[in-house]
C-alpha cells in the first residue's frame, strides 16, 4: 500500500481511479504460446491484493480487476502479461504503463550495470531487490512447468507477488521522470506485441523438416556445386588465400582489417554483395554452412507457426530486436521461403516505401527532398535534381546511374563516409566524394537539419523522437556504446521510423487486422484468401495514417506483396539460393519422384 511519502510522488496518477501493479508467471516452450501458471495483482493505493492460480485463471472470462480507461495497468515488460491475457481470451487493458519501456527510455545510451530487467531497474534506483540466484531458480521453476507441488505453488505465488511489490517500490521512484501521455503510447504497444506473438507466422513445416533431415547432404552438395564458380573451398572449409586470389582475378577491392587480413565478417560480405553481385552466392553459401543449429533454434510451435519474443524497445533506436536465430526473418533471406499460408489463407508483406528518405524529407522540411520522395522514385529523382540524369530519364534507361544515387542516399542514411561508399559501389573514392557532395548541394535544408540535430544532442546531452524516445549522449553515456556523430545523425530517421511502425502495429491490431510480425519498416499480415485484398487496403490506409500522425501530415507510401495458398513467400534476394537448396534436397518424402522438378520453382 502507498505510504504517505509516496503519495505525493504518485500525484501524477490522480486521473486514475485505480492503479494496479500486475505480474504473471507462465511456461512457454520454443514456438509455443504461454501456458499461464499464476498471476498476482495489487491495487497500489488500497493494498488490495489478488493471488490467482492457474486453475482459477482459466475459468475467468476477463481480468479480475479493472482494465478500463480510468484504471492504470502497471507491469514490467507488458507484452508478457498481455500475452497471458491473449491466451486466456481477456479483453485488452485500456491504459498500460510499461516500466521496462520507461526504464529503457530513461537509460538509453547510458550504462546500466545490472542490465535492463526488473532487477537491473531496482539496482539502478538503489532499491532492494530479490537476489539474482533466487530469481533465476524461480524463473527456472516456472519455465519447467507443472505439475507443481503445494510447496512449489506457494513459492511461485510468492515470487510473483515479490515482483508486484518491486513494481510498487519502483513506480514512485521512476514516475517524476516519466512523460505519462507518451509512456501510455509505448505501453499500448505491449498489447500489439503480444497479439503478434500469439498469432505467429505460418511455416511450411514438412519442407522445414525435410531440409533439416537432409541438411548435411545439402551442405556438401552446395559446396560442390557453388564452389565450381569460385574455387575457394577445401571440402567444406573456406580458404582465405584462395578467396584472396579469386578477388584479384575478378578485380574486386575488398576491405581489410587493421592487421591487413581480409575482413571476412558476414556484414562485410553482405555489403560487398550489393556492390559486386558475383559475391552474393558465395555469401549465401558461407552463411548456409554455419546454419545447422538454425534448424534447432528456429522457434516453431505445434501449430506450425514461428513464434519468438519480438523484444520491443531493445535497440537504441527503439526498434524491436527479436532473436536472429529464432525469428524466421532473422537468418538468410532464402529461408523466408519457408513462410507459407495455410489452406484457404493468404499473407501479405506490406512495407513502407523508402521510409527513412521520406522521414528525412518531412522532418527536415527540405522541399527538394520531399519532391523527390513524392515522385515515387527518390533515387532517380535525386539523379535528375543533381543534373546527372536527364529529365526524361527512367530506371530502364539510366539504371546504372540510378544505382549510384541510390547507394549514395543509403550511405547518407547510415552515416557512411566516402571510403565506405566507394567500397559499396565499387568505384574510386573520388566518385564517392562527388556523389556525397551532390547530395549536400541538392538537399541543403536536410544537411542543416541533420547537423543541427547532432549539435543539439551534443549540447543538451540527448536527442528525442516526435513521441519522446530519447538517446542520451555526452559524459554520462555508456563509454562502451557511446554515440558518435554519424549514429546521432542517423537516429532521427531510424527512431522516428520505429515510432511510426509501433503506432501502425497498435492501430492494425486494434482494427482487427491479423498482424503476424513486424519486420524493421514492414509488417506481415494474414487473412482468408478471399478477403486479403480488402484487408491489405485497410492495412495500407492505417499505415499511411500512422505516418501522417508521426510526420505532421506528410505521408509515407507502402508497397505490398500478397501470397495466397498454395504459394509461398519469396524474397527476391534469396530466390535463386532457395531453388538451389530445394533442388539438391530432392522431393519431400512421400512425393513421387516425377514431382522432383517442382522444387525448382517456389510453390
Amino acid at each position: 500500500m502507498v505510504t504517505m511519502g509516496q503519495h505525493g510522488q504518485l500525484a501524477a496518477l490522480d486521473a486514475f481511479d485505480e492503479v494496479w501493479s500486475v505480474d504473471a508467471e507462465y511456461s512457454a516452450s520454443a514456438g509455443h504460446r504461454p501456458d499461464p501458471i499464476c498471476m498476482v495483482a495489487r491495487e497500489i493505493r488500497t493494498g488490495r491484493e489478488l493471488r490467482i492460480w492457474r486453475d482459477e485463471l482459466k475459468t475467468m472470462r476477463a481480468a479480475p480487476f479493472r482494465t478500463d480507461s480510468r484504471a492504470l495497468f502497471v507491469s514490467y515488460a507488458a507484452a508478457a502479461e498481455c500475452g497471458v491475457f491473449h491466451v486466456l481470451g481477456w479483453p485488452q487493458p485500456t491504459r498500460v504503463l510499461d516500466l521496462f519501456a520507461e526504464f529503457r527510455a530513461m537509460t538509453n545510451g547510458l550504462g546500466t550495470p545490472s542490465g535492463a530487467g526488473l532487477l537491473g531497474a531496482l539496482v539502478y534506483h538503489g532499491l532492494p531487490a530479490m537476489e539474482g540466484a533466487e530469481k533465476k531458480a524461480m524463473r527456472d521453476l516456472a519455465i519447467r512447468g507443472g505439475p507443481f507441488t503445494p510447496h512449489e505453488r506457494d513459492a511461485l505465488l510468492n515470487y510473483c507477488a515479490e515482483d508486484v511489490y518491486a513494481l510498487e517500490r519502483l513506480l514512485p521512484r521512476m514516475l517524476p521522470q516519466i512523460d505519462l501521455p507518451r509512456a501510455l503510447l509505448r505501453g499500448r504497444y505491449g498489447w500489439s506485441v503480444a497479439s503478434m506473438e500469439h498469432r505467429g507466422i505460418p511455416i511450411d513445416v514438412p519442407m522445414f523438416e525435410h531440409l533439416r533431415r537432409h541438411w548435411q547432404e545439402i551442405q556438401t552438395a552446395l559446396v560442390a556445386e557453388v564452389d565450381r564458380r569460385y574455387g575457394v573451398f577445401d571440402g567444406t572449409t573456406f580458404k582465405r588465400d584462395r578467396f584472396a586470389a579469386w578477388l584479384v582475378a575478378n578485380e574486386i577491392p575488398w576491405p581489410r582489417l587493421e592487421s591487413g587480413q581480409l575482413d571476412l565478417q558476414d556484414d562485410t560480405f553482405r555489403s560487398m554483395a550489393k556492390a559486386f553481385p558475383a559475391v552474393a552466392e558465395l555469401r549465401e553459401l558461407r552463411s548456409a554452412l554455419g546454419m545447422m543449429r538454425l534448424f534447432d533454434d528456429l522457434a516453431i510451435g505445434p501449430d506450425g507457426r514461428n513464434r519468438t519474443g519480438i523484444m520491443p524497445f531493445r535497440a537504441r533506436t527503439g526498434r524491436n530486436q527479436p532473436s536472429n536465430a529464432k525469428f524466421i526473418f532473422g537468418p538468410s533471406r532464402w529461408l523466408r521461403s519457408l513462410i507459407k499460408p495455410e489452406p484457404g489463407m493468404a499473407v501479405a508483406y506490406i512495407d513502407y516505401s523508402q521510409q527513412e528518405f521520406g522521414i528525412a524529407a518531412a522532418l527536415s522540411g527540405d522541399a527538394a527532398m520531399a519532391d523527390a520522395y513524392r515522385s515515387g522514385d527518390p533515387y532517380l529523382a535525386f539523379g535528375k535534381q543533381a543534373g546527372a540524369i536527364p529529365p526524361e530519364g527512367t530506371k530502364a534507361s539510366h539504371g546504372e546511374q540510378r544505382a549510384l544515387f541510390k547507394a549514395c542516399v543509403l550511405a547518407v542514411q547510415y552515416g557512411m563516409g566516402a571510403e565506405a561508399l566507394a567500397c559499396r559501389i565499387g568505384q574510386p573514392v573520388d566518385m564517392a566524394k562527388r556523389l556525397l557532395r551532390l547530395h549536400r548541394e541538392t538537399y541543403p535544408a536536410f544537411w542543416r537539419w541533420s547537423e543541427a540535430a547532432v549539435d543539439r544532442a551534443m549540447l543538451l546531452g540527448r536527442l528525442d523522437t516526435v513521441f519522446g524516445w530519447p538517446i542520451h549522449v555526452g559524459a554520462s553515456a555508456d563509454p562502451m556504446k557511446g554515440a558518435n556523430a554519424r549514429s546521432l545523425a542517423n537516429f532521427p530517421c531510424q527512431a522516428n521510423g520505429a515510432e511510426m511502425l509501433r503506432l501502425a502495429c497498435c492501430m492494425l491490431v486494434e482494427a482487427g487486422v491479423g498482424l503476424c510480425a513486424p519486420i524493421h519498416d514492414a509488417v506481415l499480415v494474414e487473412a482468408p484468401a478471399g478477403a486479403i485484398d480488402q484487408v491489405v487496403e485497410q492495412a495500407r490506409a492505417i499505415m499511411a495514417e500512422a505516418s501522417r500522425i508521426v510526420l505532421d501530415g506528410f505521408e509515407i507510401g507502402t508497397d505490398v506483396e500478397i501470397v495466397r495458398y498454395p504459394e509461398r513467400y519469396v524474397d527476391d534476394a534469396g530466390k535463386d539460393f532457395w531453388n538451389t537448396v530445394t533442388r539438391l534436397a530432392g522431393p519431400l518424402e512421400g512425393q513421387h519422384s516425377c514431382r522432383r522438378s517442382s522444387a525448382l520453382v517456389p510453390t
